[in-house]
């Protein structure tokens, strides 16, 4: 019988290592298993190339894999946990919207700029104008912001260009920056993120209905999602469901933003029709968090974005607790975009999460690793420390989950390993 490969890397002498295991495996976490996970005192984590192939206390480590190419790493008084997954950014745009930040201030509302022609509006007017290869090398730059925080896996949503050609030039920079540097990233499709000038009078109907006859049919394999933002300014409650049937007979997996402005019941449909995630759901009530995490069994996952309404100053956060002990599955994103989250601070989004929406620091490492895996179809591969898994390893200068949410706007990573290779 053939010896097994001795390990290429192992991270060792942890003070804790967050296997994020333990809990569910055939759907996203959900309830009190947001929290049981198991935790290893003094831990290890090994790797053979890019896979994990054991993880364990040091006094069980198998010390006839090590070999004179094992490459070790001392985690001594660190945490080790899975690389962040960013589950919902607006990663490719043009421009910036920093122009807008002191109409903030000065009291307008995200809807009143957006009516005024500003908004998201703004940026697809800059993203239209600008370069593919401008477009790239702003993606390239975020990402690697994304990287130094310890993200190891982002989804990518397009939506700022609102025309068949930038839409689909969004997409294939998402891609390409995908491929030039190490961090994985997910393209969704969100050309209904607004109604475009071009369709103004015509309405939102005819635009969905514009992209379901001419755009669609060009991303089958280059997005796995689709998105759609319900709300009032954007696409109604009708014409999203009408949207979302359609891209599903299609082949596309269904997002929604939904609930992050008023209670339309976007939630609730898109869950209806199998959504992957319902993201934003700061006004989505607990009787209907209850009702989707019932009628879907747990496989639709609620996409939390705490720092949109801390950038926006506003005073509704999605009930976060209550959503947990109602049984849904909650992730944790930053949503980062030009207008409403210019933040690459997922480490932020997790202490707002536990100081506004009530988590746990387990239950928001959960959320922004495992169930953030979930919310975008990606839980066997990452997400957690599990023999199999793809190797995307953190190594924390903190010394227990406790910390991690206490240390308020800090970067606490010391080494971000990806793919098995550091970073």
């Amino acid at each position: 019988m053939p010896h097994p490969a001795p390990y290429t890397l192992l991270v060792q002498h942890a003070a804790q290592v967050l296997t994020l295991a333990g809990g569910l495996t055939s759907r996203p976490l959900a309830g009190p298993h947001l929290r049981d996970w198991t935790i290893i005192e003094r831990g290890y984590v090994a790797c053979v190339d890019d896979i994990i192939v054991a993880v364990g206390a040091m006094d069980d480590l198998d010390l006839a894999r090590l070999g004179p190419e094992t490459r070790l790493v001392d985690a001594t008084g660190c945490v080790v946990m899975p690389g962040l997954v960013e589950c919902h950014t607006h990663l490719v745009f043009g421009g910036n919207r920093a122009h807008e930040f002191e109409r903030k201030l000065r009291g307008e509302s995200y809807l009143d700029i957006l009516a005024g022609g500003g908004g998201i509006l703004s940026t697809v007017r800059a993203t239209r104008a600008a370069p593919e290869a401008e477009l790239l090398a702003n993606a390239l730059h975020h990402l690697d912001g994304f990287r130094r925080y310890g993200v190891t896996t982002v989804e990518a949503k397009s939506g700022y260009g609102l025309d068949r050609d930038t839409e689909l030039r969004l997409v294939r920079v998402a891609r390409e920056a995908g491929r030039q540097q190490p961090v994985r990233v997910v393209p969704t499709f969100l050309g209904a993120h607004v109604v475009p000038p071009e369709f103004r009078e015509a309405g939102p109907q005819a635009y969905v209905d514009f992209i379901l006859r001419e755009v669609l049919s060009d991303l089958k394999g280059e997005a796995a999602f689709v998105d759609i933002f319900c709300e009032k300014g954007a696409f109604p409650l009708d014409v999203s469901r009408y949207y979302l049937e359609q891209a599903h007979h299609m082949g596309f997996g269904l997002k929604i933003h939904a609930e992050q402005l008023h209670d339309l019941g976007g939630c609730e449909m898109a869950a209806a029709l199998g959504a992957t995630s319902v993201d934003h759901c700061d006004y989505l009530t607990p009787a209907a968090a209850t009702r989707i995490a019932q009628q879907t069994q747990g496989q639709t996952v609620a996409v939390l974005l705490p720092l949109v309404p801390l950038f926006l100053r506003q005073e509704k956060y999605a009930s976060g607790r209550e959503f947990i002990d109602n049984g849904l599955p909650v992730a944790i994103s930053t949503d980062f975009n030009p207008g409403s989250c210019p933040s690459k601070n997922l480490w932020l989004a997790l202490s707002i999460a536990c100081l506004k929406m009530g988590f746990t620091p387990k239950e928001a490492v959960a959320a922004a690793t495992l169930n953030a895996a979930w919310a975008i179809g990606l839980a066997a591969d990452c997400g957690s420390l599990e023999p199999g898994k793809r190797a995307d390893v953190l190594v924390l200068n903190v010394g227990s989950v406790a910390e991690i949410p206490y240390w308020l706007g800090e970067n606490p990573v010391r080494e971000v390993i990806i793919g098995g290779q550091y970073q």
